[in-house]
């Protein structure tokens, strides 16, 4: 018999000659750095440390959040930009949710509330904010704490945990960080944590409404440096 003209007949040998070869795509080889990051963007980020959970905030948090704040205000507001008139709000507190939930997305900040796992607690907050990749491969660090949790070495033991995880997961290579020169509490977390004083940023940021030179510390994947000396 003669060939036919499908391409799906299977009645003549020269049928399935002219039947178009599946091409099987070659195995892929394991992750490069790009795609795991890509990977890991799309979860939800979770660091759990000895005494605490870090984790993206949620709107449920409005609560816990608003009361702490409002709690700690004579606390915070010294080391703070001023805080906005709708700073409590729930309008407030839902842009900051939808701005740390693109962030993290976009791969521009890591935004984490400290909560503590015995009891669940809202404690604080930090931000790994101004992640730049290419030749950087760094970010900027801010934090902050309740007055009911400060001095318990809370922030201490979330910062290390964000460190390891920014060095080794999102494979960063240095975190900066910067507070007021009278800070001594801010400045000896930032200490303990492997920090390193590098100078002085004049005019930083406006805290209390007022331009404030802030000292300025980094923490590098691969430093060989030795302690330096504050200013």
């Amino acid at each position: 018999p003669r060939p036919c003209r499908s391409v799906v007949c299977k009645c003549h040998p020269r049928c399935r000659e002219l039947r178009p070869r599946r091409r099987h795509a070659p195995p892929r080889g394991p992750r490069g750095a790009a795609d795991r990051l890509m990977l890991s963007r799309t979860r939800k980020v979770r660091i759990e440390t000895e005494r605490m959970t870090l984790r993206l905030p949620a709107h449920s948090d409005f609560r816990a959040w608003t009361g702490l704040r409002a709690q700690s205000a004579d606390f915070l507001q010294p080391w703070e930009p001023a805080w906005a008139s709708d700073h409590l709000t729930r309008k407030a507190f839902t842009n900051r949710i939808y701005w740390a939930q693109r962030a993290w997305t976009s791969g521009s900040a890591m935004a984490l509330f400290l909560e503590r796992r015995q009891d669940g607690a809202l404690m604080g907050a930090l931000t790994l904010d101004n992640i730049r990749r290419g030749p950087a491969q760094s970010g900027t660090l801010g934090y902050w704490i309740g007055a009911p949790f400060a001095r318990q070495g809370y922030m201490s033991e979330a910062i290390k945990a964000t460190v390891h995880h920014t060095f080794h997961a999102l494979d960063l290579s240095r975190i900066e960080a910067a507070c007021l020169p009278e800070n001594e509490a801010s400045r000896g977390v930032l200490e303990r944590c492997g920090f390193k004083y590098e100078g002085v940023a004049q005019s930083y940021l406006q805290i209390a409404s007022r331009w404030r030179s802030h000292v300025l510390y980094a923490n590098l994947r691969n430093d060989r440096r030795g302690r330096t000396d504050a200013g």
